[in-house]
């Protein structure tokens, strides 16, 4: 038994109807951000988030503006892979204030008040990230990434259908190499886009009250290529869509089937491992060296998220029959459980 092949958008189609609710043809996948994201009505049900996260040689850097209708929650953390030196700043702002989320996965978003300052833009198929803050753990920070998407480079566009109410737009852009530096205190490191990539999540949705999901990202220089991994699992399971897939110099082998995430909750750092249900396209597993927990707990709203780096391990067979080895790439995998 295997899942039926998902139907793919080629064209630009909007997430909502008139009414706020999803419009049956938006589900499907897409190569390129061709969903806007018109979200309306369902008041607080309403998730938006636009989340990047850099794999530097020295350093993972990541940064999310989100707003979760109650809230605006915006965050960037640091995390030094040899010392573990671990740093996170959370800026949360009641209602949301003045944060604006745009409909569409490429236009500017920022940032601003007294604690930090976040600014992205996205000109002639280059994203700009400036991020400063006076205050990250007592220290100056200071990050300025030039972020480039390659021209024909495909990215994962994807509208999970649980039902006409509750609906979610992912996109994925992976391998995308960046150059810059991040400065901390009197410490610089430096980016280069031979080595080093970035991986976007951005997410719209209207979702339930009660949810938990499964994540596992990687972008590195494999034997000379580009390769990216993307798997999400648990909330996706049975809507017939997946955010399954693997890029290999810009070009993306869609997985239609679901896959399976192994992991012991009383124990993230153990190893993790991700098998398709029906098949053997993917069969790989994770070991985790560092373990980022956050929780967000407000009177109504509990979040957790147990966000592992570590390394891959294994396999996936792509479109071509193919199979590409994986050992021993630096990536990500996460639980994130949410009452929101």
């Amino acid at each position: 038994m295997t899942q039926h092949a998902e139907r793919e958008i080629v064209e630009l189609t909007r997430l909502c109807d008139k009414k706020g609710n999803l419009n049956p043809n938006a589900i499907g996948f897409a190569r390129k951000p061709l969903i806007e994201s018109n979200l309306s009505g369902h008041f607080m049900r309403k998730k938006k988030w636009n989340y990047w996260c850099v794999f530097g040689e020295e350093i993972l850097f990541s940064v999310t503006i989100s707003h979760l209708d109650y809230a605006a929650v915006c965050f960037v953390y640091f995390l030094e892979y040899e010392t573990q030196r671990f740093i996170e700043k959370t800026i949360t702002i009641p209602l949301g204030g003045k944060v604006k989320m745009p409909t569409m996965v490429l236009e500017p978003i920022q940032f601003s008040n007294a604690e930090l300052n976040i600014s992205i833009t996205h000109l002639q198929q280059t994203t700009y990230l400036s991020v400063a803050s006076k205050n990250f753990d007592n220290a100056n920070l200071q990050a300025e990434l030039i972020i480039e998407h390659p021209a024909d480079d495909e990215s994962l566009n994807v509208v999970i259908p649980k039902n006409r109410q509750i609906f979610q737009f992912t996109a994925k852009h992976h391998t995308l190499p960046t150059t810059g530096f991040v400065k901390i205190g009197d410490r610089t490191y430096k980016f280069n886009e031979e080595d080093c990539f970035s991986v976007l999540d951005f997410g719209r949705g209207i979702w339930p009250r009660e949810v938990v999901w499964n994540w596992a990202m990687a972008s590195q220089r494999v034997r000379g290529q580009r390769v990216g991994l993307n798997f999400g699992g648990q909330w996706t399971d049975g809507t017939g869509m997946t955010e399954n897939a693997v890029f290999i110099d810009g070009k993306m082998t869609k997985i239609h089937e679901d896959v399976l995430f192994s992991y012991d909750r009383t124990n993230f750092m153990k190893p993790w491992y991700i098998t398709t249900k029906f098949s053997d396209q993917v069969m790989l597993s994770f070991h985790p060296f560092f373990e980022r927990v956050a929780k967000n707990e407000m009177k109504i709203v509990h979040s957790e998220v147990h966000q592992l780096v570590g390394y891959y391990h294994g396999q996936v067979k792509l479109e071509d029959g193919s199979t590409i080895l994986i050992q021993q790439m630096l990536g990500c995998i996460e639980e994130h459980e949410a009452k929101w």
